[in-house]
């Protein structure tokens, strides 16, 4: 264990107990968990293993979300990081939780083009046609940044191929709009 982890674990122990025993400083949890926060969201996107280990062995929220509605989870499976999001769903952290626009983690791995990463997440229990805001599906995703083999992948596990997103787009012409065809 490095020094970075054995402080960070002391300042979860601190954030812990304080949040826990000091109700007459309600300012001092709440500045040291968004610290906290800012910690577990910076080990997400690097994919930081050691530090969100201590995360997870802290008992943290692990569903604990930024001001954009991103989840350490989300941000480790957008910055591809496939080690990151194995220990964040055997750890419990939400694979269905959705960001201010709607986007899961599922979603932005299909953006990214991270195959195993977007398999790992499929077989989460989550919808396979959950919608963002704007009615896409990752069905949808996987056709507009032709992700084939995600989109096979989708349909095995039984997504609706014939859905509409609040744009009129279907999965079928949204293929081809990616493909350049008319």
């Amino acid at each position: 264990m490095t020094f970075r982890a054995i402080g960070l674990g002391l300042l979860l122990g601190l954030g812990m107990a304080v949040a826990q025993a000091d109700e007459a400083a309600p300012a001092a949890p709440a500045e040291i968990r968004e610290q906290l926060d800012g910690y577990l969201f910076a080990a997400a996107r690097a994919g930081d293993i050691e530090v969100l280990e201590t995360f997870v062995e802290a008992g943290y929220d692990l569903d604990r979300a930024d001001a954009k509605g991103y989840t350490a989870l989300i941000l480790a499976a957008y910055h591809g990081h496939r080690d990151a999001v194995r220990l964040l769903l055997d750890a419990g952290a939400d694979p269905c939780h959705a960001d201010q626009r709607g986007n899961t983690a599922l979603l932005g791995a299909i953006f990214k083009g991270e195959v195993r990463i977007a398999r790992a997440l499929m077989a989460a229990d989550c919808a396979p046609d959950h919608r963002n805001k704007a009615g896409q599906t990752p069905a949808m995703y996987a056709a507009l940044f032709q992700r084939t083999e995600i989109l096979h992948d989708l349909r095995a596990r039984g997504a609706d191929l014939d859905a509409v997103d609040d744009a009129g787009n279907s999965v079928e012409s949204i293929a081809r709009w990616a493909a350049g065809e008319p």
